[in-house]
């Protein structure tokens, strides 16, 4: 355990109550807030608007850089960790997703990196999933990018090349994944000796990932003297210990009340029974909602996550998927054009579920029952956010219905039983606002978005394509590149094997007994023909001191010994 580690302070501050951190610390201490005895309370005004980056003590440079990106004013957790975490102490930071969590922690690391520098990370965020990872590098990377700041994501699923020689070039900002930073640092790649700003996001779903032997890890391979914050939606034993045992007199935050519910009020929420035979015309009828921007569906398996943006793309709307059969590639392709609109359907797994922060998402619809209520205000938490109202739908099967009940008393919804509901039930239309005219497809008046195709897919290979081009063989014959390197290797091919057959072939009284020639090669010539009757150099072998024919060993029933 570090020295001088003791219980965190914890600060609370409901969304619509803007108060003065101090303060809330004495209220903490038990000091009622209504108490206008107080000095620190007596005649202070309750704000009624959020304060500024700028009236916070945030660097100009970092303030201008926000508002260039439509931000100016803070939210819950942000108001509350900044003052904190400027001032370089330790925070516990907890809040609920899509509350501005990201910039809470972002802010304070890029104001405290020295410019110009050495090129040995300053900074390190650990995140749970390689989505979040390019989310966060993504903000981090646009709130500094007028202090010269470079930051750097590393992350599995891509080759070890390029991130390599990012390190060697020089970073200030390291954001990864824990397995993939933990190999670059044990191979000496990444050097964590200069660390003086740590970060641990969403803490808990990488308990959930298994991934907290990784985190003890890297927080031992980092110096003791540094400032850690750690930035959790939940506060489970396992993340707790470890935040006593990491963090200096952490401050715990808190940016709700305590008896908050985990999910937003602004989002609209619909729960219906629905057939599985059913489920994909009631949903292609979903989709047409009318004021509808980005979707995202979310599935518990990959497979039916790829089936379905397959059938959605047949019945003409801009779908894509995002899970893990897929390559990075492939991933990261999908991600961009549903941010840049050129699809607007995301189907995507529950891994896909933390780290997706795009602007415009109105709708979610969980196409099968989430898990359970965490995984549930996971999935719904990607609309709804910032201030913004959304919709989500969840589609429950009849064997769904005790799990449903569960999440639903969990969260105190109040929505135990599910109203049964067909592509055709009226009020499918009403809740949802859809035309009484949509069908199980898309009208062609509406496919407006240019689809998953428009993005170009990045090479991770490193610039080693395989080539597609086929090279002339024996006789002329066209045969894959890289057959013979195959066949050299010992890996038997689909157009190996009729050559191997050939070469086994028996010479018999001087005359090769081959296979006929296929209808659709030439024949051969009177020519070839003729060389065929020569006779054919017999292969000899010795045996005990005497030379034998192959033929003859033949014979003899010994066994054969092909020529390859």
């Amino acid at each position: 355990m570090r020295a001088g580690t003791r219980e965190a302070i914890t600060l609370t501050v409901s969304n619509n109550t803007r108060l003065d951190p101090v303060t809330l610390e004495h209220s903490e201490a038990g000091l009622p807030e209504v108490d206008t005895s107080h000095p620190l309370t007596a005649g202070a005004p309750v704000r009624t608007e959020a304060p500024t980056f700028a009236e916070l003590g945030v660097r100009e440079e970092i303030v201008r850089a926000l508002a260039e990106a439509g931000i100016e004013r803070t939210f819950a957790i942000q108001e509350l960790t900044l003052p904190i975490a400027l001032a370089g102490d330790d925070v516990i930071g907890q809040a609920r997703t899509g509350t501005g969590k990201t910039l809470g922690f972002g802010v304070p690391l890029l104001q405290r990196i020295v410019t110009p520098a050495d090129g040995v990370p300053q900074a390190l965020v650990v995140v749970p999933t390689r989505e979040l990872c390019l989310q966060v590098t993504h903000d981090i990377t646009d709130a500094g990018k007028h202090l010269g700041i470079r930051v750097e994501a590393i992350y599995g699923g891509r080759p070890y090349e390029p991130q390599i020689a990012a390190l060697r070039k020089g970073v200030d900002v390291v954001v990864g994944t824990p397995g993939r930073l933990l190999d670059l640092a044990e191979q000496r790649h990444l050097v964590l000796g200069k660390v003086r700003n740590l970060v641990l996001d969403e803490a808990d779903e990488m308990l959930d990932l298994g991934f907290l032997p990784d985190i003890e890890r890297i927080l031992r391979m980092v110096p003791e003297q540094r400032q850690t914050m750690l930035f959790s939606a939940t506060m489970p034993g396992p993340i707790i210990n470890l935040a006593r045992t990491f963090l200096t007199q952490p401050t715990h935050i808190r940016a709700e009340e305590n008896d908050a519910g985990a999910v937003h009020e602004r989002t609209k929420q619909f729960v219906y029974r629905a057939h599985s035979l059913d489920k994909g015309e009631l949903l292609a009828r979903a989709l047409q909602a009318r004021e509808r921007g980005l979707t995202m569906i979310f599935t518990k398996t990959k497979r039916t996550a790829q089936k379905i943006s397959d059938e959605l793309a047949e019945r003409g709307f801009a779908a894509a998927a995002v899970h893990g059969d897929l390559g990075q590639g492939a991933r990261e392709q999908a991600l961009r054009a549903f941010r840049s609109g050129k699809v607007d359907v995301l189907v995507a797994t529950d891994v896909a579920a933390r780290g997706i922060d795009v602007e415009g998402v109105t709708h979610v619809i969980n196409y099968q029952c989430p898990e359970d209520e965490k995984t549930y205000v996971h999935r719904i938490g990607r609309t709804g956010r910032a201030g913004r109202e959304g919709v989500a739908v969840t589609l429950v099967d009849w064997d769904e219905e005790p799990r449903w009940k569960s999440i639903s008393d969990a969260l105190g919804l109040n929505i135990p039983e599910p109203v049964e509901t067909y592509s055709t039930s009226a009020h499918l239309f009403t809740d949802l606002d859809v035309p009484e005219d949509a069908t199980g497809r898309l009208p062609l008046s509406q496919r407006t978005r240019a689809g998953l195709s428009a993005e170009v897919e990045e090479d991770l290979s490193g610039g080693k394509k395989t080539r597609n081009r086929r090279r002339a063989g024996r006789g002329g014959a066209s045969r894959p590149a890289g057959q013979g390197q195959a066949a050299a290797d010992g890996e038997e091919t689909a157009e190996t094997k009729p050559r191997r057959k050939r070469a086994r072939t028996r010479s018999r009284g001087g005359v090769v007994q081959g296979e006929a020639a296929p209808a659709d090669e030439p024949q051969a010539s009177t020519d070839d023909a003729a060389k065929s009757d020569r006779p054919r150099r017999v292969r000899r072998r010795r045996r005990s001191g005497a030379d034998v024919a192959a033929g003859e060993q033949a014979n003899t029933g010994d066994t054969e010994r092909s020529a390859d």
